[in-house]
């Protein structure tokens, strides 16, 4: 298991951007993908987008494609989710999670096995 901790959600507004950390410890980092998730009030918890466990290469859901950036520093057990051209929709908390086996890029909640609290991100108009 990993323990993970999201943190630099908040309120923004519409156009504006933030960047949201997760800091994970438990095992060896660099062996995992990790992704982030988000849920929406009243809706299910969907897929935002993933990083490979070297970080070549990244996924997006198409409704963030172009918007949102994810990264990650290896050295420092740190995953980034930039969030740029932030919309009323994008409204929700944010999950990072760690892939349950290493070295596999998972895609959906029961690819992964370890996830953080969450961190709200609300977006004004």
């Amino acid at each position: 298991q990993v323990q993970l901790v999201e943190s630099g959600g908040g309120l923004v507004q519409a156009g504006g951007s933030l960047r949201l950390s997760c800091a994970a410890s438990g095992r060896t980092f660099a062996n995992y993908a990790m992704g982030w998730f988000r849920q929406a009030p009243g809706k299910e918890r969907e897929f935002v987008g993933n990083i490979s466990p070297s970080g070549a290469r990244t996924v997006y859901a198409e409704s963030v494609k172009g918007r949102f950036t994810i990264s990650r520093d290896n050295a420092k057990n740190m995953v980034y989710l930039q969030m740029n051209s932030l919309k009323l929709e994008d409204t929700a908390v944010y999950y990072c999670a760690a892939d349950a086996i290493p070295f596999r890029i998972g895609s959906t909640e029961r690819d992964f096995g370890s996830w953080g609290q969450g961190t709200q991100v609300t977006v004004s108009s």
